[in-house]
């Protein structure tokens, strides 16, 4: 089975209103395991940035008004391509593998955005996996963030000081494992597949007297030192009549 585990950074929060995708990253999984097979692309939005975007991301300090130069690490925009130029190479990436999306509504409003106005068709809602939702009926009433969930399952975020599309779909990959049953989500079901193909062949069997007992490995002393404190139970001691 494989999966996309998936994430967007944006100019904000509505596309209605302008807002536009300024990075995809995403991870594919097979049999609920990363491949190490990833899609990531940096998007110039043709617009520019809020400050308030720029401070969760950190990306494009080219498009702030006014204009700021880079830092170590920053990542400008207005050098990087439009999204109808990496349109095929993402919904090819992507196919009809299922979407493993934290917040899937804000992520797939913002894709299906940009694919309708380039009249291509939409990614159906039912093709996205909210892990949001999961951990929400899974711990009812606990915060459900991806920092959050990091901190219930032990999961180094300390890289995070800023949201970044690769690295967070690199963290929620390894939080949607944890939710859906661990790191080997499919070991048990594989196991008792197993069983349940060799049943018949089992149902009969039955374990057998070891042809030698194996020797006792009690020393003398333990030996006398255990019978000694038998003997002080009494003769209705329960060990004495399954010995």
């Amino acid at each position: 089975m494989r999966e996309i585990v998936l994430d967007t950074e944006t100019t904000g929060f509505e596309p209605n209103e302008g807002d536009r995708i300024v990075e995809i990253g995403a991870i594919e999984l097979i049999g609920h395991m990363p491949t190490g097979r990833t899609y990531h692309q940096y998007i110039n939005p043709e617009r520019s940035m809020p400050a308030e975007a720029f401070g969760v991301h950190g990306i494009g300090p080219d498009l702030l008004q006014p204009p700021q130069d880079p830092k170590p690490g920053q990542e400008t925009l207005r050098d990087k391509p439009v999204f109808k130029d990496i349109a095929q190479d993402f919904v090819d990436f992507v196919g009809d593998s299922k979407m493993v999306i934290h917040n899937a509504a804000f992520d797939m409003k913002f894709l299906n955005a940009e694919l309708g106005w380039l009249g291509r068709p939409l990614l159906p809602m039912d093709q996205s996996l909210d892990t949001l939702a999961i951990a929400r009926r899974k711990f009812p009433g606990s915060p459900a963030s991806l920092d959050a969930l990091c901190r219930r399952f032990g999961i180094d975020n300390s890289s995070r000081t800023l949201h970044g599309a690769l690295l967070d779909s690199e963290i929620l990959a390894e939080v949607y494992l944890e939710l859906i049953g661990g790191r080997q989500p499919d070991f048990a079901l594989a196991s008792d597949t197993r069983s349940k193909s060799n049943s018949n062949a089992s149902e009969d069997w039955r374990p057998s007297a070891r042809p030698q007992p194996l020797p006792s490995r009690l020393t003398a002393e333990e030996t006398a030192a255990h019978n000694a404190f038998i003997d002080k139970l009494g003769d209705d001691a329960l060990w004495k009549k399954l010995s």
